[in-house]
């Protein structure tokens, strides 16, 4: 697996990280979850991933309302082994439908991630979904900030993030430089260019270190398009459905995925270090971590380029949030 340097915080994570929003949510073959969750297969997922080399999980107590915690806790209890091999970020400020940023109420979710996870420190911690604060209130020192703070002075964190669902809410986060790290979805993919505007300027001005999420756009840039298949909270227009799949077609000339090419598009621009991606079961999981070590010659992404440029984003429609 290939690496880079996250930022500022000068760790270095495997260029492809490990995703957890949906873990041990059973999805169906059309692309819609079923009920409940598969907490086994949920293990299994967590294992594969560090053993392949995702060395950074990602999650949040948003992620199934604390499950995934639970699951990555119990998956590095029975593996001792690959809890020194890895990091866990996770973040603070949202559960569910619930939101606290105040300083009381981030110590006391960060003591039930530490519980839940089975951890005493973390490397990165990150404010969750901020978008509908006001931010001097998120920022406060008896605010979410103030609390990571606080945690810092008591080496239960090393570096504190931003990770807004919304790449304009993000922005002016990532533009105090206050902030080491930033979780970026919805803004940098084959398909997509928001970073350019609301991101890259502030990450690079205060060497914010990206961990970009959705990089595959709920997997349309892993499989290419899929008949019948539906994708969370994304609706795609039938010209880039086309646009990905003549992507698609350069790739099998060249031999190697799709996937290999979406993940490796991003991590090449200089400011994100690492695309955070899931997968429904352990075998996605290894496929997305193979894609990080991937040689791709210099001739593909040449020829890739006229695929790519000139791209209207109107043709990518984001429903609702995550």
């Amino acid at each position: 697996m290939q690496s880079k340097i996250l930022g500022r915080t000068g760790l270095e994570v495997p260029i492809v990280s490990f995703g957890t929003a949906f873990l041990a949510r059973v999805m169906g073959a059309d692309g819609h979850f079923l009920p409940g969750v598969d907490e086994d297969v949920g293990v299994e997922n967590v294992v594969a991933a560090i053993e392949a080399g995702c060395t950074l999980v990602d999650t949040a107590p948003l992620y199934g309302n604390t499950v995934s915690e639970k699951i990555i806790g119990r998956a590095l209890r029975e593996r001792p082994d690959l809890a020194e091999k890895c990091t866990v970020t996770t973040k603070v400020g949202r559960s569910g439908n619930e939101y606290d940023f105040s300083f009381d109420g981030v110590m006391q979710q960060v003591e039930d991630s530490q519980e839940r996870l089975g951890l005493d420190a973390f490397d990165v911690l990150y404010i969750h979904d901020p978008m509908d604060f006001p931010m001097q209130q998120v920022m406060a020192k008896d605010g979410a900030l103030g609390a990571l703070r606080k945690l810092q002075d008591e080496g239960v964190v090393r570096f504190v993030g931003i990770a807004a669902n919304d790449p304009d809410s993000n922005g002016p986060y990532i533009d105090t430089g206050e902030f080491d790290a930033s979780v970026v979805p919805d803004a940098w993919s084959l398909l997509n260019r928001t970073a350019d505007t609301f991101i890259f300027p502030g990450a690079e001005k205060h060497n914010v270190g990206i961990a970009l999420a959705t990089p595959l756009e709920r997997g349309l840039l892993a499989t290419g398009p899929l008949p019948g298949h539906s994708y969370v909270n994304r609706n795609f227009s039938q010209a880039i459905l086309d646009r990905v799949g003549r992507i698609k077609a350069l790739c099998d000339d060249y031999g190697f995925p799709l996937v290999a090419a979406s993940l490796q598009w991003c991590t090449r621009h200089p400011l994100i270090a690492t695309a955070i991606c899931g997968g429904r079961n352990k075998e996605e999981t290894i496929q997305n971590a193979e894609a990080g070590s991937i040689e791709i010659p210099e001739a593909f992404w040449d020829d890739l380029e006229p695929l790519i440029q000139d791209w209207d984003q109107g043709h990518v429609v984001k429903v609702g949030k995550t």
